[in-house]
């Protein structure tokens, strides 16, 4: 399966239709449905479905899609870590985590970095622990920030000097506004908005001192801010850490922690025996020597 028609492929997933594909990629429509059906021929299976107006997807297709467009990012990432010039440290590092205040932490290496290597460029990867390690896995990230508790076995890892606080967003007029800290009494009868991780069920299990599942819960998220709204409406009551949404006067949220604390650990995180472009090599140097240096 050639590279080059894989692109060939994505582009006409993204235009929807052969003609506006074919003009993005300065080829001619004939050479390019030509490839597509060789595409096909060659995987035995039907990819696109050819409507008048629009080109759609099938099974297979979207199937393909996805992995297309992992191959593509990781042939480019690798490309431009070998032609990197020797003389300038540069490149692209890929960053990968969940909603969590320590991001912050990352910033700051990335900023101190900046000063000495300018040429270095930073992509950001927003997802959940299961997102995050998939694409540290298939090589499409330098470095993951978990949560913890985390499956730590395939990683090396730095514990970031941070913590976050796990509770309850709610609007602040509701009735559980007026307490100070959540206890696992107060949600057993609540509409819960949780996150969609699979490491979270199981610990609030424990906190609970019942099964997760037998709580009533109306939605899940991947990312917090779409569940901030779904509780401003009066959905549920939001299972998220602290500092994530603006909980401040001018809000209509407010955050209660939850009682017995539940208080979690995060760390940075890459593949063993992972071999670094020169750029997140540099990154990875920067945050020992200010981790380390702070514990």
């Amino acid at each position: 399966m050639d590279i080059r028609v894989l692109r060939y492929f994505l582009a006409v997933t993204r235009e929807e239709s052969i003609s506006g594909a074919a003009e993005a990629l300065h080829m001619t429509q004939p050479t390019l449905s030509r490839q597509l059906m060789d595409l096909e021929e060659e995987i035995g299976k039907k990819l696109l479905i050819r409507g008048n107006r629009r080109i759609s997807l099938t099974e297979e297709g979207m199937l393909l899609r996805k992995r297309a467009t992992e191959i593509v990012d990781l042939v480019d990432k690798t490309e431009a870590e070998l032609t990197a010039p020797d003389e300038v440290i540069s490149g692209d590092i890929y960053i990968g985590g969940g909603e969590t205040d320590a991001m912050r932490l990352i910033a700051r290496i990335a900023t101190d970095l900046q000063k000495s290597f300018p040429h270095i460029r930073y992509h950001l990867y927003s997802g959940n622990a299961d997102d995050v390690t998939e694409r540290l896995d298939k090589g499409l990230l330098d470095f993951g920030i978990l949560i913890e508790p985390a499956d730590m076995k395939k990683y090396d890892y730095i514990r970031l000097p941070a913590t976050d606080i796990w509770g309850l967003l709610m609007p602040k007029d509701c009735p559980l506004a007026s307490r100070t800290v959540i206890r696992p009494s107060d949600v057993l009868d609540l509409p819960i908005i949780t996150s969609n991780q699979t490491m979270v069920s199981n610990e609030f299990s424990g906190w609970l001192g019942k099964d997760f599942e037998k709580l009533n819960i109306v939605a899940s998220y991947n990312l917090v801010f779409n569940a901030a709204l779904m509780a401003e409406e009066g959905l549920g009551y939001v299972l998220t850490l602290d500092r994530l949404v603006n909980t401040s006067e001018n809000s209509r949220l407010c955050f209660r922690p939850l009682s017995p604390k539940m208080e979690v650990h995060l760390d940075m995180v890459w593949k063993k025996y992972q071999l670094f472009s020169r750029a997140a090599d540099c990154f990875l140097s920067k945050a020992q020597e200010i981790f380390y240096g702070s514990l």
